[in-house]
C-alpha cells in the first residue's frame, strides 16, 4: 500500500507508527464515544497507543540488545490482556447481554495497535476501515435480514413448570419449530421461573397471534418476542 517502509527504526517512523495509532484509536473510539457505549474515545485511544508502544518496546529492545527479547510474545501478551479489559465491558442485564460489541472492538483497537506499533500501518489503516464498515453497514444489512428471517426469541416468565407442557402443546398445534429452549430457575424461592426460547414461526403475519395465544396460557406472567 505504501512506498516507504515504517518498520525502519528511525526517529520518524516512531513518530508516525505513534501518531498513526493516536489517530487510528481515536477514530474507533469516537464511533463507540457517539453512541454512549461503556468504552469511548479515551478508552479505545488509549489502548491503541499502549499496544503500540508494547510493540515499539519490544523492537527496540532488540535493536538495542539484540537476541534478548521476543517480540511475538509481547504481542501475545497485548491481544490476551486486552480481553480482560474487554470482559469489564460486557453487562448481563436479565436475558440481554450488552457490551459485547464494545468488548470486540477493543480488542480489534489493541490489534491495530499493535501492527501499527511495529510498522505494519498498511494492516492497521484497512482494518480500522473495514471495523468502521462492519460498525456502521453491517447493522443496515443485517435489519433488511432479519425482516425476512422467521427466527423470533421468545422470553416470558411463568408461575410455574406447569404452564411447559401447555407452551409446547401450543407449539405442536400451530407447528412453530423450537430451535432452542431453556428454562431458567429462580435464585430466589417464590420468584417466578423464566423461559428463553428460539422459535422458528411458520407465519410471520401472526406474530401477535402467537403473542396472544401464549399470554393466554395458565400460569404466564408475561411475554416478549424478540
Amino acid at each position: 500500500m505504501f512506498s516507504t517502509s515504517f518498520s525502519q527504526w528511525t526517529p520518524l517512523n516512531i513518530f508516525i507508527r505513534i501518531f498513526a495509532a493516536l489517530i487510528l484509536g481515536c477514530i474507533i473510539g469516537l464511533e463507540r464515544g457517539v453512541k454512549r457505549r461503556g468504552a469511548g474515545t479515551k478508552t479505545h485511544t488509549i489502548v491503541c497507543l499502549g499496544s503500540a508502544l508494547v510493540m515499539l518496546t519490544a523492537q527496540y529492545m532488540e535493536v538495542a540488545f539484540p537476541g534478548t527479547s521476543d517480540m511475538a510474545r509481547m504481542a501475545a501478551q497485548v491481544i490476551s490482556g486486552v480481553g480482560f479489559l474487554g470482559v469489564g465491558t460486557i453487562i448481563v442485564s436479565g436475558h440481554q447481554v450488552k457490551g459485547l460489541t464494545t468488548a470486540a472492538s477493543l480488542w480489534t483497537c489493541a490489534c491495530i495497535g499493535v501492527a501499527v506499533g511495529i510498522g505494519f500501518l498498511e494492516g492497521g489503516i484497512l482494518v480500522c476501515l473495514l471495523m468502521l464498515f462492519a460498525l456502521h453497514v453491517l447493522p443496515v444489512i443485517e435489519k433488511k435480514a432479519y425482516r425476512h428471517s422467521r427466527y423470533f426469541t421468545l422470553y416470558m416468565d411463568i408461575e410455574t413448570n406447569k404452564s411447559i407442557p401447555l407452551l409446547m402443546e401450543l407449539f405442536r398445534t400451530e407447528q412453530i419449530l423450537v430451535d432452542n429452549f431453556d428454562v431458567i430457575k429462580p435464585k430466589v424461592k417464590g420468584q417466578p421461573l423464566s423461559i428463553f426460547a428460539t422459535l422458528i414461526i411458520p407465519d410471520m403475519k401472526r406474530l401477535d397471534e402467537y403473542m396472544n395465544m401464549v399470554e393466554n396460557i395458565k400460569g404466564v406472567l408475561s411475554v416478549e418476542f424478540m
